[in-house]
């Protein structure tokens, strides 16, 4: 790609990204074009859909996320590298209104444009999960496809006005649910009071 198309193609993911961010991922393509002052037909032939636009301004960060994941597998315990992960990927995900509903249709849906990178994304939560897991650290009921959800419903609570001023704690106690020793964000399921 030429030095000028990629300068422009990542100027539209910038102003897609904020709108997004403002509005939510149904905002309108045309007034993502007015934003970078550029045509409609210009964003189109650098993205054709939607959802190659979102495909683009998400992998980037999924990528990100990832990697992310192999590095807290390699300098944290187990059941801190899964909640610091689930933290940073709930996190992360409410940065862009909406998005979590089609992340989790994407997922579902292997001709989708976020298939892929929602697929990566969901093997590297499992692949946190299964290692806490394996010392005991997280309950054995749960797999990355749940993992993967439980991100969806955090971030979700995030997008809520009402909910929003209780993410963090409604995060901790999701966090608690799920290791089931002591010294992590809480412990397992039958604990506390009744």
């Amino acid at each position: 790609m030429r030095a000028d198309a990629r300068k422009n193609r990542d100027h539209l993911l910038d102003v897609a990204g904020a709108a997004i961010g403002e509005q939510g991922v149904e905002v309108s393509l045309r007034d993502i074009a007015r934003r970078a002052d550029v045509g409609l037909a210009t964003l189109l032939r650098h993205f054709p859909t939607r959802e190659a636009l979102l495909d683009a301004l998400l992998r980037t960060s999924f990528d990100e996320l990832t990697a992310r994941a192999e590095e807290l597998e390699q300098s944290a315990s187990p059941e801190d590298a899964l909640v610091t992960w689930l933290r940073e990927c709930v996190a992360w995900t409410t940065e862009y209104r909406g998005v979590t509903v089609l992340m989790a249709a994407a997922i579902e849906d292997a001709e989708s444009a976020l298939h892929a990178s929602c697929v990566t994304l969901r093997t590297a939560g499992a692949r946190l999960l299964a290692r806490a897991q394996a010392t005991g650290g997280a309950r054995g009921d749960l797999d990355g496809t749940e993992l993967f959800a439980l991100v969806a419903m955090l971030a979700w609570l995030g997008d809520q006005p009402s909910l929003a001023p209780r993410a963090d704690h409604l995060f901790d106690v999701v966090a608690g649910a799920i290791l089931t020793s002591a010294g992590g964000a809480g412990t397992g399921p039958g604990s506390g009071p009744a």
